[in-house]
């Protein structure tokens, strides 16, 4: 039996609810597919620099966790995310504005 994922578009509300309670600024820059989009989160550190999380599998857990995959010049992830979003129109991405890079998506518990 396949496993039962939650869909994007909710997902991404739950997530934006969940920084503004932890007052951490949110927006959607791209919009994907409200069922089965892959999501991004840009962590803007506000220097010039930024990370980029995704979710990746982990063969030994056969776990699907958030995983900082780029960080560097702002410039540099933006061009990420935009190739990124060339190959996949339904992909989601999301940008934080956090100086500490706090994200929560290395949360115990987040769905």
């Amino acid at each position: 039996m396949a496993d039962i994922r939650l869909a994007a578009s909710l997902w991404v509300a739950a997530y934006l609810a969940r920084l503004a309670q932890a007052s951490i600024p949110a927006y959607v820059l791209a919009r994907g597919d409200d069922t089965a989009g892959a999501i991004a989160v840009k962590c803007a550190h506000l220097d010039g620099t930024a990370a980029l999380w995704m979710r990746e599998w982990d063969m030994d857990s056969d776990t699907r966790p958030w995983v900082a995959v780029q960080t560097g010049p702002e410039r540099d992830i933006d061009a990420a995310i935009a190739r990124q979003r060339s190959r996949d129109r339904d992909l989601w991405v999301l940008e934080i504005e956090a100086r500490d890079g706090r994200t929560l998506l290395d949360q115990d518990g987040l769905f």
